[in-house]
């Protein structure tokens, strides 16, 4: 049995590998597409959005691994021209392992992020991020409309954009935050940055 979703900041394995299963059952729906289309506002395509997922899983699951120095001796690159339904079984495989390594490091366990030392909990809140907000990338890209569980969205909201409001549509929300749509009354999150230190690091003082 799948463990439950952890609220409030609280983020697990679990939390990746719902993330993950929401992604690729979405991106399992998409295979009649074609993946090479461009996704508007981007550089990539549908095929390199979706493999991208995949280096960014590993990425993190080595820097979480690695400690608090960035470690930049590695290369991951997925296979751009893989087969769509090989891009899915790696996302789902990739997701595991970060999800295995945020639930094996050591308590208290920092990693190296741009925007700060994350915890475990923050970097099971980035990859689940990459998951969705890339998912809906590609859908974009494809013509179509790709919405997560708000359980799933309200966790990665709460734990990485702890200043965003409450009062709006989670997923909407979560997209606004990182720089892919409009809330009314609010500006445009054109240069976004995530908080994935632990939440009582955070000086709620946003720039």
């Amino acid at each position: 049995m799948t463990p439950p979703l952890r609220l409030n900041g609280r983020m697990d394995g679990s939390n990746l590998w719902q993330s993950a299963r929401a992604s690729t059952s979405f991106l399992t729906s998409t295979l009649g597409h074609d993946w090479d289309q461009s996704i508007p506002g981007m550089s990539w395509s549908v095929r390199e959005v979706v493999a991208h997922v995949s280096e960014i899983q590993l990425w993190y699951a080595s820097s979480l691994s690695a400690g608090k120095d960035e470690l930049s001796t590695l290369e991951l690159k997925v296979v751009r021209s893989s087969a769509p339904e090989r891009l899915i079984e790696t996302i789902a495989a990739c997701s595991s392992l970060l999800g295995h390594v945020v639930d094996d490091v050591a308590p208290g366990q920092r990693g190296w992020q741009p925007d700060g030392p994350a915890d475990a909990t923050g970097f099971s809140a980035l990859g689940c991020n990459e998951l969705l907000v890339h998912t809906s990338d590609a859908a974009r890209g494809l013509g179509l409309e790709f919405e997560p569980p708000e359980v799933l969205t309200q966790s990665v909201l709460r734990r990485l954009f702890p200043w965003a409001p409450r009062d709006t549509d989670t997923w909407e929300t979560l997209l606004w935050a990182t720089g892919r749509a409009d809330l009314p009354g609010l500006e445009r999150q054109d240069h976004w940055h995530p908080h994935p230190a632990p939440l009582s690091e955070w000086d709620r003082d946003v720039d």
